[in-house]
Order: structure tokens, then sequence, then C-alpha cells
């Protein structure tokens, strides 16, 4: 209990009459990859939504680092240090790469408008150190995003170059705990194989604690510690890879009574 990052609690969604997520009980240790599946509709994006503080629980507890973070606000749950990146990209794509993840660390400097305004030293010397993080955070990927890139617009970059920075911004924010939905979503398989790698690293390198949702099953094969399954809201599935791939209930969920009853044949 005192390495869970993470903990959900009997945690409820529901909008009106439909339930999204019922009774959910999750957890992530400190240090774990833990991979979220399911079929669309499952609830995996409102899972996130949850623990983002995006949504308010109908029922149910969120816990980061042993306290409770129901009912804080979205920003509030990043100054405690959960960041996220996103299903569909959401870069500002007018600005430059670098700008972008300048962007997420400003909401942990201590400038206000009149010091912003009056262009202090204090303030200057916040906006050398906020650079100097997002050049050191875009270094971590290598040649893909250094160098003469740090300059060039968002909207310059290659689709997994997005992907990649969106990532990055997301850490400018020095989180312990990294929620990814599908980043490896519209890749080639050597794109996604890079995204695979570079989970990896964020965890074994960056010590991210990481938590992800993905459809790819060789990502999920690659990357995880543990996969819980999701159908309707409802966990079906908790284990390894091979546990859960091989689990009747995901293989139903994923593939219908029919197929089920093809393959007992």
């Amino acid at each position: 209990m005192a390495d869970r990052v993470l903990e959900l609690q009997g945690v409820t969604m529901a909008f009106g009459g439909l339930t999204v997520v019922d009774a959910l009980d999750l957890h992530v240790e400190r240090g774990e990859i833990v991979s979220v599946i399911g079929p669309n509709g499952a609830g995996k994006t409102t899972l996130f939504n949850l623990v983002t503080g995006v949504y308010r629980p109908s029922a149910g507890d969120i816990r980061f680092e042993g306290s409770s973070i129901v009912g804080l606000e979205p920003h509030a749950i990043t100054q405690r240090g959960i960041a996220r990146t996103f299903q569909t990209l959401r870069l500002f794509l007018n600005m430059t790469v670098r700008e972008n993840v300048m962007a997420a660390a400003y909401g942990h400097t201590q400038a206000g408008v009149i010091r912003s305004m009056l262009r202090t030293p204090g303030m200057r010397r916040e906006e050398r150190a906020i650079r100097a993080l997002a050049e050191e955070r875009l270094g971590f990927f290598g040649e893909r995003l250094v160098g003469y890139r740090w300059d060039q617009p968002a909207y310059s970059l290659s689709y997994a170059n997005r992907r990649r920075l969106e990532i990055a911004r997301a850490t400018a924010t020095n989180p312990r705990l990294l929620l990814l939905d599908e980043p490896a979503a519209g890749m080639n398989p050597n794109e996604t194989l890079e995204m695979a790698e570079l989970i990896g690293k964020l965890r074994d390198v960056g010590g991210y604690t990481i938590l992800v949702i993905e459809h790819d099953m060789h990502v999920v094969e690659g990357i995880s510690d543990r996969v819980v399954a999701l159908d309707h809201g409802v966990k079906i599935a908790e284990g390894t890879f091979e546990q859960v791939a091989t689990d009747p209930k995901v293989v139903e969920a994923y593939l219908g009574t029919g197929a089920m009853a093809r393959k007992a044949l």
C-alpha cells in the first residue's frame, strides 16, 4: 500500500441513467507501467478524465500518493504530480516546439501578472529556467525534437513527432504519474515500435510511473507490468498480458459471443 501511487476505490461515473464506469477498483504501484485495454466504449478515456479532475465521480474515491484528489480542479491535480496526454492531439500548433513545452511549465512558476508585465529580474530568471527545462525535456527524445526543431512551429512536425512533443510537454510539469491516452494511435509499425521503446525509457530512465490506454496489443505486450481490461465500465480481467489476453471474458468483449462459440467447437 505504501508504494501505491494511484488507487481507485469503487469509482462509479454515471451520466444520467448511463453508467460509464461501474464500481471500479484499480491501482498503480510506483515504477509500474499498467495498461488499460478494452473495446470502444469501455470507459477508458472516462477513467483518465476522472483521475485528472475533468469529471467528479458519482461514487467512490480516487487517491494519489495516499491522499484523495476527488473534487480538485484539473490544474490542482497537475500541480500534485499527475500529467496526461490525449487521444486527440492538443498541441499549440502555431507555437514553436520549445514554446509548447515551456507553456506547460509556466503553471509551476511564481511569477504573477505584475512581475511578468514589468519583466523583473526574478521573472527573467524563471524564464531562463523554464527555457532550459523545456530543452532538457525535449532532449530526452534524442534527435527527434532538438536543435533547429526547437524553433519550428509544431504544425511542421510529423504526426509521430507531434505525439512525442505532447509527451515532452506533459513531462514539463514534473509529474510522478503519467497518463498516456493511446500514444501509438495512427502510427506505422516502425513508429509504433519506437513509441513502445520510448514508454519503457520513460519509466526506466525518466523514473515515471505510467498508466496507459492502448489498442495496439503488440505495444501492450511489450511495455506492461500489468494489464487491466474494461468492458462497459466494468473491470473484467487483470494480470499479466498473457493472463488477460487469453481470458474468455476479454476475448468475448473484443470478438463477441459468436466468435467464442466458434472457438469452443
